[in-house]
């Protein structure tokens, strides 16, 4: 029978008031394996409420105490990663292998890193110029916090963390594509005796109840990640209230290869990059960019390589791709491999659907995809995929290659491979993104901000570009006369 989950209120499982639920399927299989609330803006305003009543304690705690919370709430996952791990898989599709060695741990590492960070965040102070100043950072209160399918509980504890180290109490609001591990981290969050209301979860379609809740009058901000349609729907529902608003949004992330670079870990890096979670990551390469002097060797390169990556049952030990999401994510994935080729695009390897076997007969999967012979106009090499589809186009010198590399209108992530160091940090300041690798990927430190420039959002998070959104910075000045 499917997991019946609830909506997290004032510290009890509550169902949803309206009586509705949705289904939750498993990618893999397609069978139903959970029932999801269908909640309303009668379940935001309950949430709300609950925040609201639970906030001047918890704000009112020391640092110490909230970091305290953080590293149980961290402990507990910790102990249970593996049950986390394997519903992570189920929920989305993804390789338990991904889940177990990345993001469960990920997410461990979030709460723990802002456990830290709430010891060490401090206010300003300012002498010699006029008086004495400090500044006070007092919460911001009642926040939303809205995380996409992608990355269920990695990006859920990395919004919520912070928040609540900053003295905020949590309003949040999980994909209901993937809403198992934010259901059983509220359960966890019970078992370890978080106070009532400092943490709600509130389960339910986006268009049903995320305008109850950006729009509230006690949530004083939002912080928001998911596609730049729904990131734009939210900024102007929050501009006319000036709301604090945070949006992590979109990209079309271009690596970009010259002919210098290093060969050691260049192609297994490029692949990983590109399919990672079958491409479904915001910072995953999407365009690869490659000096005309070695692009016929990357391009054999990479051919043989993704033909050597195993697409099927998520379960499976050496599956490097599960399968897309959902059935709404396939349709638009496929959608965009016939428009690749109404375009003009070369198939060098995969381009279709994958039919898998066994438990996963009905399962939706595609075969990692390379692309050659676009422009940087085309339609496949401007919009957002969100798949596993990396195009390949060559370049003749730097200027070439930024031009290449930040056509278009998202500016998120890039990386840059060459051995020329002088070269790397003229290119990395060239490029349009908010992060910018060096021969590697996906290498994060936590302390450092993170987002994205143009349609790839507004706003950084991480470190204490986090802790500085979820608070309200109030100058005290002193005459010194």
């Amino acid at each position: 029978m499917p997991t019946r989950l609830s909506h997290l209120i004032g510290g009890q499982p509550v169902p949803p008031a309206g009586g509705d639920w949705l289904e939750v399927e498993d990618p893999a299989t397609t069978d139903i394996h959970a029932l999801c609330p269908a909640g309303d803006a009668s379940d935001v305003d309950a949430a709300v409420a609950a925040a609201a009543a639970a906030q001047p304690t918890w704000s009112g705690m020391p640092p110490s105490w909230r970091a305290g919370w953080l590293n149980r709430l961290a402990d507990a996952l910790q102990a249970r990663a593996a049950d986390f791990a394997r519903a992570e898989s189920l929920d989305a599709g993804k390789p338990l292998r991904l889940a177990t060695e990345i993001e469960i741990p990920r997410a461990v590492a979030n709460l723990r890193f802002f456990a830290a960070a709430a010891l060490q965040f401090a206010s300003e102070s300012h002498h010699g110029e006029a008086g004495l100043n400090y500044t006070l950072r007092p919460p911001l209160g009642v926040v939303a916090c809205i995380s996409p399918w992608n990355l269920p509980l990695y990006l859920f504890t990395w919004k919520i963390a912070p928040a609540l180290a900053a003295g905020n109490c949590v309003v949040a609001k999980p994909s209901e594509v993937t809403p198992l591990t934010a259901w059983m981290f509220g359960e966890l969050a019970r078992e370890v005796g978080l106070p009532d209301g400092v943490l709600n979860i509130v389960h339910g379609r986006g268009p049903d109840i995320g305008p109850a809740l950006v729009e509230h009058p006690q949530v004083a901000g939002v912080s928001f990640t998911g596609s730049t349609a729904v990131g734009r729907e939210i900024a102007a529902r929050c501009a006319p209230l000036l709301k604090k608003v945070s949006l992590e949004l979109g990209g079309k992330n271009p690596a970009l290869v010259f002919a210098d670079a290093p060969r050691a870990r260049l192609v297994d890096t490029l692949v990983r990059s590109a399919f990672q979670n079958s491409g479904q990551i915001c910072l995953c390469t999407s365009r690869l960019l490659v000096q005309r002097a070695a692009y016929d060797e990357v391009r054999d390169a990479l051919v043989e390589a993704v033909g050597r990556l195993r697409v099927g049952d998520p379960l499976h030990d050496g599956i490097h791709l599960g399968p897309l999401v959902s059935r709404p994510h396939f349709d638009k994935v496929m959608g965009h491999l016939s428009l690749a080729r109404e375009e003009g695009a070369r198939v060098l390897a995969g381009g279709d659907r994958v039919e898998a076997t066994g438990r996963c007969a009905r399962g939706r999967f595609i075969a990692p995809t390379l692309l050659e012979g676009l422009g940087p106009d085309a339609r496949t090499n401007t919009e957002e995929i969100f798949g596993p589809v990396l195009t390949l186009q060559a370049f003749d010198d730097e200027a070439d290659a930024l031009r290449l590399a930040n056509a278009g209108d998202y500016g998120l992530a890039a990386n840059v491979w060459t051995g020329d160091l002088a070269g790397a940090h003229r290119v990395a300041a060239g490029v349009r993104a908010g992060i910018t690798w060096v021969n590697t990927w996906m290498l994060r430190d936590l302390r450092t901000p993170f987002g994205g420039l143009g349609r790839s959002g507004l706003g950084r998070e991480g470190g204490l570009e986090a802790m500085r959104f979820f608070t309200d910075p109030r100058n005290i000045c002193l005459s010194l006369e």
